[in-house]
């Protein structure tokens, strides 16, 4: 089992996009066993996947000693893939964690979710605190979607400090530039300076994603949009396999 962060300390990267996309690749194309951990409290990547949080359950409870993590796990209508869904408890998450005392209460969680589980992508908060050291030291990979900006630039150095921070074994990191138009000056500049990073275009069928509430590569499988987080989701099969 492995399980994946998409992460970033800036918001409106693409980060929940990312996400649901490649939680689906990894159903689809891989026929990986997948949750889809949503620790996001506007639960994107539930509404995405057509995923509403259960009705007088809170998310936040699933760290609690006395909460079975499966119980608030649901279904979504694609093989292989389930979502455990977000709610508006996870905003008090941060002061949850630093009261229970345990620096690896979420990486114990995932292990025992391992057993159902190839795969676990986490939908992070795009926040620098107990949340997200906790799901750097769950993570065996940190995906970091960055379109090509100087405040983006700014956030990547924020995020390479944060997982670094987390300890000796910290997991690698993937950046991906994201929202990609070769016709800008500075995106075909960002491509130049980073020629090894995979990519993911600026496209109309990633932004109907939330209009069709779908993975592109359900209701537009043809798409470039789709064969690049096919492509992603290949080089991050490749990367774990390396360690």
């Amino acid at each position: 089992m492995a399980s994946i962060a998409v992460y970033s300390v800036k918001g409106g990267v693409g980060k929940t996009t990312f996400s649901v996309n490649l939680a689906w690749c990894a159903a689809n194309i891989s026929r990986r066993k997948t949750l889809l951990w949503d620790l996001d409290p506007s639960n994107g990547s539930g509404f995405l996947l057509g995923v509403d949080p259960k009705k007088k359950r809170s998310a936040q409870s699933v760290f609690s000693a006395a909460r079975d993590p499966s119980k608030l796990i649901q279904k979504t209508s694609y093989d292989n893939l389930n979502v455990l869904p977000a709610d508006e408890s996870i905003r008090t998450l941060d002061r949850q964690f630093e009261g229970l005392g345990k620096k690896k209460r979420l990486a114990k969680l995932v292990e025992a979710l391992s057993k159902d589980y190839d795969r676990i992508i986490f939908d992070c908060p795009p926040v620098l605190n107990e949340v997200s050291a906790q799901v750097m030291r769950a993570a065996d990979l940190v995906i970091v979607p960055l379109p090509p900006s100087p405040l983006s630039a700014r956030a990547f150095e924020l995020v390479v400090n944060e997982v670094r921070g987390s300890g000796k074994g910290h997991p690698p990191i993937l950046p991906v530039l994201s929202m990609i138009d070769m016709r800008r000056s500075l995106h075909r500049e960002a491509r130049e300076t980073n020629p090894k990073w995979p990519i993911v275009p600026l496209a109309s069928a990633i932004e109907q994603c939330a209009v069709e509430r779908k993975p592109v590569g359900a209701f537009a499988p043809r798409a470039p949009s789709a064969r690049a987080f096919a492509q992603l989701w290949t080089a991050i099969e490749r990367k774990l396999a390396q360690g």
